[in-house]
């Protein structure tokens, strides 16, 4: 293998720390000038550094991005970070969002395009204590105290969920997520928006050590059906970078197929480990083999798979919901690198 120099960029509420770790995998000579050569970029996720992002971490650490001929800086994302407008401003070149994310910025002129969709099935739900809360239903939301990140794909999906079954918003109360979850487990929230694969997993432990159960709230089983994280680019970088765009995707594809291979599951433990050091390890294994099936739910998809079909359902429930205020024709903003990575 080749070196790897490894950037990652962490935030937080309060701050932001800039961790610059070189990891270097040599059989050869290698050094500075290898440093040198790679092309930086850099990559703006969704939310905060764990197992869902498993696979960017794996390309960096194990040498992927640099066998491509990338130096990438992974940022964390987080309710204070909105990687379509960095796109926008040239501060990164590549970002994740959810498809109401780009459906909104797109019909408000955003120039910005989809290269893979890394979750086939969204993970987003909703995190209660079934002894004290009651859900069957969602009519069981009214009078409930309801997490939500302002701004964020979990706004936009309890909203649509909430018009399309007529809840109005004075029969709910909202309460703006950030990164501290003693709100939910104080009981002042009723339920909490997580990715089920991450921190749903890490939470539910939490309350089983205090001898309660977790149960989940799946917006999908209730007719709100949205496209969760994505990886995109500008219109300006397939233009004018293409050849960028596809050493990125090729890269970051080719570490998700490595770091959700069962066989590789030491080595994929260990790299988020170096950057999630709160989580237990058994259970990051746990959502690792979770991430999995949500990325990869049959052997025939491959994984970055756009589901165009998906991306017209959200787009039609947002104009249905009247979230945006035209149709964008979603299908123009879908590039179907997955096909070409994989080969």
């Amino acid at each position: 293998m080749n070196g790897c120099i490894l950037i990652i960029q962490r935030s937080s509420s309060t701050f932001l720390l800039a961790l610059s770790v070189a990891i270097l995998f040599c059989t050869g000579g290698c050094g500075e000038s290898l440093y040198k050569d790679l092309r930086p970029v850099t990559y703006r996720l969704k939310w905060l550094i764990n197992t869902s992002v498993a696979g960017g971490l794996y390309a960096d650490a194990h040498g992927i991005f640099a066998d491509h001929g990338l130096r990438v800086t992974i940022k964390e994302g987080g309710p204070e970070r909105d990687s379509i407008k960095e796109l926008e401003l040239g501060h990164a070149q590549f970002g994740v969002a959810s498809a109401d994310q780009v459906i909104r910025a797109v019909s408000k002129g955003a120039p910005v395009v989809v290269i893979a969709q890394l979750f086939q099935v969204n993970p987003l739900q909703w995190i209660y204590r079934p002894e004290k809360t009651c859900i069957d239903t969602v009519q069981d939301l009214k009078g409930k105290t309801i997490g939500v990140t302002y701004g964020g794909n979990d706004e936009t999906i309890m909203r649509a969920l909430l018009t399309k079954w007529k809840i109005k918003n004075k029969d709910v109360k909202l309460f703006s997520v950030r990164y501290d979850y003693t709100p939910f487990y104080d009981g002042e929230v009723d339920l909490w928006p997580v990715y089920q694969n991450a921190e749903g997993m890490v939470i539910g432990e939490k309350l089983r050590k205090a001898g309660e159960r977790a149960g989940f709230f799946n917006p999908d089983d209730f007719g709100a059906r949205f496209v969760a994280n994505s990886v995109i680019t500008t219109e300006r970088m397939l233009k004018e970078r293409s050849d960028i765009v596809h050493k990125f995707t090729k890269a970051l594809l080719q570490g998700w197929r490595e770091a959700l291979n069962p066989a590789n599951c030491g080595k994929a433990v260990k790299t988020i480990c170096r950057f999630d050091k709160d989580t237990p390890v058994h259970i990051i294994r746990k959502q690792l083999q979770a991430t999995r099936i949500l990325m990869k739910p049959s052997p025939e998809v491959e994984i970055g798979r756009i589901d165009t079909k998906a991306w017209i359902e959200t787009e039609r429930i947002m104009l249905e919901q009247k979230l945006i205020a035209r149709r964008i024709s979603v299908k123009r903003i879908l590039r179907h690198y997955a096909q070409i990575a994989s080969r």
